[in-house]
């Protein structure tokens, strides 16, 4: 024992002043872990309802808020041990520049995802098309952006290529155009087809009066007068409106006594047979 007594003696303030900074050190990371959840649960009611319910960012910051109050913690901690916070500040400044450098596509993905996470061309839930794929949004982090596609495949797009990549948002708006395309026969009445559009519009409620709907002559095609509607829809129920009007369309036109003709080519095919004797006849093939 006495040589415990001895060091005891001969180092006591050392050791009373590392017991007091162990236990100030618990304090400070109980009093962090606290303030963390609080500052995060803050940060997390202000920032969704500034940002009018955008989960990503308001994830994003509530996550970095907390990253703050813990960095705060670790650098009052070092300074109670007697470490020169100052030098390694310089050290980790200068560390971070090196891999800085070394990582410099990576950061651009980091710069990219802040970009779009502060003008928003794309949130989460919303369908987009971008660099060669199409999906909802699910997630849209500081390196990658995930989409859904409407089958149901994972997709991982970097947020660099996204940001150098135009963006089509199909959802954004609140309504959307829908051309519908169908044929009729050269021998029937263009202005009956028409007609059958125009009824087809009347009969469903939620495609939208302004901007007026069209009725249009699209093509005229090798074997047939293809006609178009060009109608508004709400963005919501577009395909619903989509998929029903373009059932109904083929019953309501047949309703008007017009054909929807397949397509077909005429052969004209001449016989010759001895001496001055030729015949010619004509075939429509179903091409």
């Amino acid at each position: 024992m006495d040589p415990i007594l001895n060091f005891f003696s001969a180092h006591q303030l050392q050791l009373i002043a590392i017991a007091k900074n162990t236990l100030l050190t618990l304090f400070i990371l109980v009093a962090a872990s606290i303030g963390a959840k609080l500052l995060k649960r803050a940060v997390h009611k202000a920032v969704y309802h500034l940002s009018k319910q955008d989960e990503i960012i308001t994830k994003l910051l509530t996550t970095m808020s907390g990253y703050i109050v813990y960095l705060i913690a670790l650098v009052i901690i070092l300074d109670l041990f007697g470490v020169n916070t100052a030098s390694l500040v310089a050290l980790v400044g200068a560390a971070g520049l090196a891999i800085g450098l070394a990582l410099k596509d990576t950061l651009s993905n980091v710069a990219a995802g802040v970009m779009l996470l502060f003008l928003k061309p794309l949130k989460k839930s919303e369908f987009v098309e971008v660099a060669g794929s199409a999906g909802s949004v699910t997630d849209l982090g500081l390196f990658t952006t995930v989409l859904e596609t409407a089958d149901g495949i994972f997709v991982s797009i970097p947020n660099s290529t996204v940001w150098a990549s135009a963006i089509k948002n199909y959802t954004r708006n609140e309504k959307r155009r829908m051309d519908l395309t169908i044929g009729i026969s050269y021998g029937d009445s263009i202005e009956d087809g028409l007609a059958a559009l125009k009824e087809l519009v009347a009969e469903e409620s939620r495609i939208l009066p302004l901007p007026e709907p069209q009725y249009l002559v699209h093509t005229l095609a090798d074997s047939s007068v293809n006609l178009q509607l060009r109608a508004w829809a709400p963005t919501p129920e577009y395909w619903d409106i989509y998929w029903k009007t373009q059932r109904k369309m083929k019953e309501k036109v047949e309703s008007k006594g017009i054909t929807i003709p397949f397509p077909q080519r005429d052969l004209h095919i001449i016989q010759t047979g001895n001496g001055s004797n030729s015949q010619e006849r004509e075939l429509s093939i179903p091409q």
